[in-house]
């Protein structure tokens, strides 16, 4: 039975897993030389829940650490995730 966790996490998984793939694709196209994947197919795959994923393939494959925005932003977004996570599971329940 496919629950609304299992759910949620399947979905979690398949977008970080997204995530950490899409990094370690624009890598090898930036050593090729070949069509990129656009910065902002990046951040919003970290939007949409892959920000963990994101961030791991960023220093998986040395990609992207030298943009600021990307090692402030990935992390402010993982945090987001993760505070609001912790709030509307946890906090918001209890009110």
């Amino acid at each position: 039975m496919l629950t609304l966790q299992n759910m949620i996490l399947l979905y979690l998984t398949v977008i970080n897993f997204t995530g950490f793939a899409f990094m370690g694709i624009d890598k090898q196209k930036a050593r090729k030389h070949l069509w990129r994947i656009p910065e902002k197919t990046l951040f919003l795959i970290a939007v949409l829940g892959g920000s963990a994923g994101t961030i791991a393939g960023m220093y998986a494959f040395h990609h992207k650490t030298r943009h600021w925005y990307f090692v402030i932003g990935m992390p402010l977004i993982f945090f987001l995730h993760t505070g609001s996570a912790v709030y509307f599971f946890l906090i918001a329940p209890r009110l």
